[in-house]
């Protein structure tokens, strides 16, 4: 259920704490006699059954409504990853794993499963990362390293999450927004003008920044939206110096040498001269598209030009409007009819739960999710869709795993995946429906094919479940998933006017379709840009680095310089909402190009000739998406191709291909 008070929140997390100690107390208690039963599989076991508590405790933070339930769920998470390391860095612990690995490497223990081998490897490979093999003075900086890191990424993302601030407009500011845009803003009276204000949230600021035709609103947007999470900034520079200081300690050149050796690029001069390689061969064609905006604009392109040229170089040279396009995509059909092409695609059904639901707010929707046809349907597990903007939610678009799924030591059950898609999408008007933007459209494809990922996971072991994968690997399969937001079948039968029901025309797809790659180039740079800058701050290799480091400089910097696009000489810190540096994708923000080399190789191969083709739907979900990461993901990638991977596709993609 969903509705834990703060007290209880706290309560549950100290008996997990004490549950948990009580648990490696056991453990440790092994001395002699060691066994794959006595040891490892009660091990994995606990950790299994243990998943769902926390996820759901520590998830609370992301989407209450409820302050005091929001302080809670981070105060427990706080607390609970403070004891949790204390747990994993337990020597005690790591020598009963060192003896039992040493007896399974010299062949007096056999391993049947190979889940359980990995899962074995992983663990020891996790001590080592704890530097359970440092001398116990070194082995409590690392405890402190660790914990701190722990604490201040919370706190940077919690600073997001709570993130309020606003800008107010006069109507003649606001001219050329969307009407149904301003009118969805709260009017403030101020000396006896009526304003408007704009928040920082997806729905109001993506609007203006999209189609005020005043400049200075769309730069006094740009800076404000820039500086909103100023805080984080110098916990930023805290976590980038602690990091430094973990990966030296533990006999790493650098942090993203810590961070990559487990990932498909293996290390950081992969994954650089991956994104400097892309650069070089995309700066000539931004180069062109700019010169384009800049001669549609009649004069020097800015930051916050950009969004609004390109609406209207997208309405003038190819008849689409966004707010039009929107009204062809009410969020409740387009959700019926996209549910129903993963259902063709992976043999599944989902069915909501109208009734007797237990959601953590009102505008939740909750599905049951199935697999198979006729009476051989079984329960697959559960999604959640929690798709509008409210003040304290998370304030991106994201999939969170609630619940691993994975195999019950009966050998017969299973124990089933939760997952929950959390979006900020606009809320219906007195007037409309919830509308979805094209990209919106795209972005609720991507996110679901996280959740797709989750539900379809098929693993004995909770750790490898679903998007545990290599997080160079995490995107494939929602970048792939994006395809079908461009494919003029899907769009057709995807569509249908609020108003009238009826599908966008031939001609009006035909126009979509042909924007795909409008300024592709010069939007690639933008994320290059968080990539190359994620990796730069993370691969300092001494003293000296760290000492001149200046993340202001060098974040501005790059910006201007990938970007192509000018800022106008403004100082614009805002890495500090750059939420991926602190969780969880720290020295892998580079992922998002490198998965993407597998989902357009996927799709090319798989579906580009039949997007709703039955056959390769099966064999992408049993070859690749229900496996995770208990097997070796290259050598599945070559089983569901028929060859290795390659970069053609995503190289056509980006025009590089010529």
């Amino acid at each position: 259920s969903w509705n834990h008070t703060p007290q209880q929140i706290a309560d549950l997390t100290e008996e997990l704490i004490e549950t948990t100690k009580a648990f490696n107390d056991h453990i440790a208690s092994l001395s002699s006699n060691l066994t794959v039963e006595g040891v490892l599989l009660p091990y994995i076991d606990f950790e299994n059954e243990s998943q769902l508590l926390i996820n759901q405790l520590f998830f609370y933070q992301y989407v209450s409504s409820d302050k005091d339930i929001r302080d809670a769920s981070t105060a427990a998470e706080e607390l609970f990853s403070e004891k949790m390391i204390e747990q994993s860095l337990r020597t005690d612990v790591y020598e009963v794993f060192k003896k039992l690995q040493e007896k399974v490497d010299s062949g007096m223990l056999s391993i049947a499963s190979k889940e359980h081998q990995l899962f074995l490897s992983k663990t020891m490979l996790g001590f080592r990362k704890n530097g359970l093999h440092l001398p116990e003075d070194q082995r409590q900086v690392v405890k402190s390293y660790l914990s701190k890191l722990k604490e201040l990424c919370i706190h940077f993302s919690k600073n997001a999450n709570e993130e309020n601030g606003y800008i107010l407009f006069s109507k003649e500011e606001l001219e050329g927004v969307p009407k149904s845009t301003v009118d969805s803003f709260e009017q403030v009276d101020k000396d006896g003008v009526q304003l408007y204000k704009m928040t920082f949230k997806y729905p109001d600021i993506f609007p203006v920044s999209g189609f005020a035709n005043n400049e200075t609103t769309r730069k006094t947007v740009y800076l404000g939206n820039g500086d909103k999470c100023k805080a984080n900034n110098v916990i930023l520079e805290e976590i980038i110096a602690l990091r430094y200081k973990l990966a030296k300690l533990l006999g790493f050149n650098s942090f993203s040498d810590y961070v990559l050796d487990e990932t498909l690029a293996q290390n950081v001069t992969t994954a650089v001269s991956f994104l400097t390689d892309l650069r070089r061969k995309l700066t000539p064609l931004a180069q062109i598209e700019l010169e384009k905006l800049s001669e549609f604009k009649g004069a020097e392109v800015f930051k916050w030009d950009f969004k609004y040229l390109e609406n209207k170089m997208l309405s003038k040279q190819y008849q689409v409007n966004e707010t039009e396009i929107a009204e062809y995509f009410p969020m409740e059909s387009t959700i019926e009819k996209m549910l129903a092409i993963y259902e063709k695609l992976f043999d599944l059904e989902f069915q909501p739960v109208l009734t007797n639901t237990s959601v953590w707010h009102e505008d939740v929707r909750q599905y049951l999710v199935l697999i198979g046809e006729g009476s051989n349907k079984k329960f697959l597990g559960v999604i959640y869709f929690d798709l509008h903007p409210r003040e304290g939610k998370y304030g991106h678009a994201a999939n969170f795993g609630i619940a691993p799924g994975y195999a019950k030591r009966d050998g017969k059950s299973r124990a089933y995946p939760i997952t929950a898609l959390v979006c900020n999408f606009s809320k219906k008007t007195e007037s409309k429906p919830s509308l979805l933007k094209h990209y919106e459209v795209k972005t609720f494809f991507h996110e679901l094919g996280h959740g797709i990922h989750d539900l379809l996971g098929r693993t004995e072991v909770a750790r490898f479940h679903g998007t545990n994968v290599p997080r160079d690997f995490v995107e494939t399969p929602s970048q792939s998933f994006e395809f079908w937001t461009w494919e003029k079948s899907i769009l057709k039968n995807l569509s249908s006017h609020y108003l009238t029901n009826e599908s966008l025309s031939d001609t009006l797809i035909d126009n979509l379709v042909s924007t795909k790659h409008v300024n592709g180039a010069l939007h690639a740079l933008r994320q290059l840009h968080f990539g190359l800058f994620d990796l730069a701050v993370h691969q300092l290799e001494d003293d000296e680095s760290l000492e001149l480091l200046n993340i202001s400089r060098l974040w501005n910097n790059l910006s201007n310089e990938v970007s192509l696009i000018s800022s106008g000489n403004y100082t614009v810190d805002s890495y500090g909402s750059f939420g991926h540096i602190a969780g969880g994708y720290e020295s892998g923000y580079y992922s998002y190009f490198f998965s993407e080399v597998f989902g357009d190789d996927i799709y090319y191969t798989l579906f580009k000739d039949d997007p709703m083709s039955v056959e390769n739907g099966r064999k992408y979900r049993d070859i690749v998406l229900s496996k995770g990461n208990s097997e070796d993901i290259m050598d599945n990638l070559k089983l569901l191709l028929g060859r290795e991977p390659t970069s053609d596709a995503f190289l056509k993609e980006y025009g590089l291909d010529k």
